[in-house]
């Protein structure tokens, strides 16, 4: 956290953190050009980065533990792809949309309208897989998987009839970026981490108890359907707040829960918290290359997630660490 806030294409000493931070608690305002990007720049992007891949990693050991699947990842229901249409849809026809909107949504008209495209998708799923009277694993991964397409389609559409600005914005907000990142946003985010805490207590057991199978699960007293939609449920929420604000960003939620469970096995009262942990430094990593391999200019985050995801994917699978989820 120290090295994202200091590096990037301006430098912050600690002297200046140590000053803007003196400043604030005395309601004074900053007195330099430092300390003012410190406090509504490097800090809460930081910040955001922190909880964003705290939440995008848990995201990702809930879904590999409900699904008993581990290259199942956050975005495979459609709420990455359904956020990414809402959002570009937003791109297109902003410059048509009524001025009372504009001004009432502010600066969260993007996020507005990827949250719900991502409700929206993620819903979309569910009540598709559900429309045999049963809901299982496999219908839910095949309808998630349509989904998604049409989503990229949609985004894809967008992104044609966009003029040139408008379509690399859509492409640029695709690849994930903390650029935009304010206390308001951090707020919102905090408030989706603590569910996601309060939830880790709820469901180490239900989860623990679905490696061992379904039937072995509902023996044990679990409720499977009443889990796994709460777990959907949570999932959707917390994913698609993320991505409402910070764009797609792959590779964080299927990588980083391996990783980690090659590290403490598979026990979710260790998994999540682990993976919490170790999820936020990789993302505040990324974020810090992205700053700074062509500084001043920025990669999106997602494309070094991808850069250093894929390799590692590929690794796993050589390897067959991807069947070990019981080591």
């Amino acid at each position: 956290m120290l090295a994202s806030i200091q590096w990037g294409a301006v430098s912050i000493t600690n002297k200046q953190m140590a000053e803007a931070i003196q400043h604030f608690f005395h309601g004074n305002t900053p007195s330099s050009i430092y300390e003012g990007v410190f406090l509504q720049i490097r800090l809460p992007r930081v910040i955001l980065c922190l909880f964003s891949g705290a939440i995008l990693s848990a995201s990702g050991v809930f879904m590999q533990g409900l699904f008993r699947n581990p290259l199942v990842e956050p975005g495979i229901i459609g709420t990455s792809a359904g956020a990414a249409f809402g959002a570009s849809i937003v791109f297109v026809v902003a410059a048509y949309l009524p001025i009372e909107w504009k001004s009432l949504v502010g600066p969260l008209l993007v996020p507005l309208f990827a949250f719900i495209g991502s409700i929206v998708a993620t819903y979309l799923v569910y009540s598709i897989a559900k429309s045999q009277q049963k809901t299982n694993v496999l219908s839910i991964l095949l309808v998630g998987l349509a989904i998604n397409a049409m989503g990229l389609s949609g985004m894809g559409f967008m992104t044609y009839i966009a003029r040139d600005p408008q379509a690399r914005s859509i492409n640029f907000w695709n690849l994930g970026t903390f650029s935009g990142a304010n206390w308001q946003q951090v707020f919102i985010v905090f408030i989706v981490l603590i569910l996601v805490i309060l939830s880790i207590f709820k469901f180490i057991k239900p989860l623990n108890a679905l490696l061992l199978g379904e039937e072995e699960a509902i023996h044990l007293g679990v409720d499977v359907k009443q889990t796994r939609r709460k777990i959907l449920f949570i999932n959707t929420l917390m994913v698609a707040i993320v991505t409402s604000f910070v764009g797609v960003i792959g590779f964080v939620g299927l990588i980083v829960p391996h990783i980690v469970r090659q590290l403490v096995g598979s026990d979710h009262k260790k998994l999540l918290p682990a993976s919490m942990l170790i999820g936020a430094a990789v993302l505040l990593l990324a974020d810090l290359m992205a700053r700074l391999i062509l500084a001043p200019s920025e990669i999106p985050i997602g494309i070094i997630t991808s850069i250093v995801g894929a390799p590692v994917f590929i690794f796993l699978l050589k390897k067959n660490l991807f069947l070990k989820t019981d080591a």
